[in-house]
């Protein structure tokens, strides 16, 4: 291999000492003061940089088989799989999004950033899963302000952490309710929380995802097939219908409008099942809008049906004794946290489920499949309304 140092202002020289065979180290031999030294290794006829940067005032180093740019670049490409990937994960404190947490700190590929409410709640949990402190770290994040949600993006932000993957985990689910409650911002709970909080973080972290170096970037967020009405589950009354958006484009304050998306009575059983319609919805959109400019994976999933999730602590105790074994035994459609975990944490890193836009589900034999969502969720004229609205009503239009 031949190197040659073209039009430097400072001496070059080449030595071949001290160093293993097939090792070049180019010094600046002469009275310049500015710095430059790069160590080149000669592997098979290429190059690879040892250094992270080199400073040059003129001219260029030219090598049969590299440029300086080229080898610049080097570092960048290792970097890509020696580190951790960070992925962000709403709701780890419990249920779905511990189990993901835990089953993605045991591949010792990834640092998780657990998103919760509650402090000490979410770092007891971590201890009692075995998740170890080198592999998490807890950031407060309340879902139901918007304010909490820039706060938290503006922490992380400070961290200096890189994201390589968002995970839109936590959900509230108030089967039972009579009355609406409210967000901060007086959004009615279960759609400005699974959907509107949701939404606003996926926003505001697009920039860091975009930036990330990381093999494989995603955005996913947890679907429900109670909101697909496509399927048994999806057609147990009250059913998922989202009208045509007037509640939600009138704020659901239950003020000047109603606190449901389609501008009906309230129902608490629905007013969730219609937030997942809205996560689906958000999902494609997201796919059509920023797939193809950034790469980023946007997909969401229904890991199965964990019967024995916090996710049902509102509903009546009869509902939560008998829900457990009917889905074990009658429907089969029963999935422990641990499997749901380990599921969601297929979508966040296995190469083979990297294609965007798609719904995941799996078989009884817990083989991924892309699944189809009903027809209201698959709505591409509906998804750009629902996309403009939720946009206003947190404040980014």
């Amino acid at each position: 291999m031949a190197l040659q140092a073209v039009s430097f202002s400072p001496k070059i020289s080449i030595h071949k000492d001290v160093y293993p065979a097939g090792t070049f180290v180019l010094k600046n031999t002469g009275l310049s003061e500015v710095p430059f030294s790069v160590h080149i290794e000669v592997k098979s006829k290429s190059l690879i940089y040892r250094n992270k940067e080199v400073r040059v005032p003129v001219g260029a180093v030219r090598a049969q088989t590299a440029s300086v740019s080229e080898i610049k670049q080097a570092p960048q490409e290792v970097n890509k799989t020696l580190r951790k990937g960070n992925v962000i994960i709403t709701g780890a404190s419990s249920g779905l999004g511990l189990a993901t947490a835990k089953a993605l700190a045991e591949t010792g590929k990834w640092h998780i950033i657990m998103a919760c409410r509650n402090f000490l709640k979410a770092q007891m949990a971590a201890k009692s899963a075995g998740v170890a402190k080198e592999n998490y770290t807890i950031m407060h994040l309340d879902l139901a302000s918007l304010e909490s949600i820039r706060q938290f993006v503006d922490s992380f932000r400070r961290s200096g952490m890189p994201l390589d993957v968002l995970v839109c985990n936590a959900a509230v689910y108030l089967p039972t309710a009579k009355e609406p409650t409210f967000t901060a911002e007086g959004f009615e709970l279960s759609a400005g929380t699974n959907h509107l909080g949701h939404f606003l973080l996926t926003r505001l972290l697009l920039d860091d995802i975009k930036q990330s170096d990381y093999p494989s970037k995603r955005v996913i967020i947890v679907g429900s097939i109670t909101g697909n009405t496509n399927t048994l589950a999806g057609n147990v009354p009250p059913k998922a219908n989202l009208g045509d958006l007037r509640g939600l484009a009138s704020g659901l304050n239950g003020v000047n409008s109603s606190t449901m998306i389609d501008g009906g009575e309230f129902d608490g059983a629905k007013a969730y099942k219609d937030s997942k319609v809205c996560n689906m919805l958000t999902m494609q959109e997201l796919h059509r809008r920023y797939h193809e400019e950034t790469g980023i994976t946007f997909a969401s999933l229904y890991p199965g049906c964990i019967a024995t999730t916090g996710l049902f602590r509102e509903h009546i105790p009869l509902f939560r004794l008998l829900f457990p074994p009917f889905q074990k035994y009658i429907t089969k459609g029963y999935v422990s946290e641990e499997e749901a975990g380990k599921r969601l944490a297929q979508v966040v890193g296995d190469p083979s489920l990297e294609q965007s836009g798609v719904y995941w589900s799996w078989n009884k034999n817990s083989a991924s499949f892309q699944n189809q969502l009903s027809e209201e969720a698959s709505d591409v004229e509906k998804a750009r309304k629902l996309w403009e609205i939720s946009e206003k009503l947190v404040g980014l239009a």
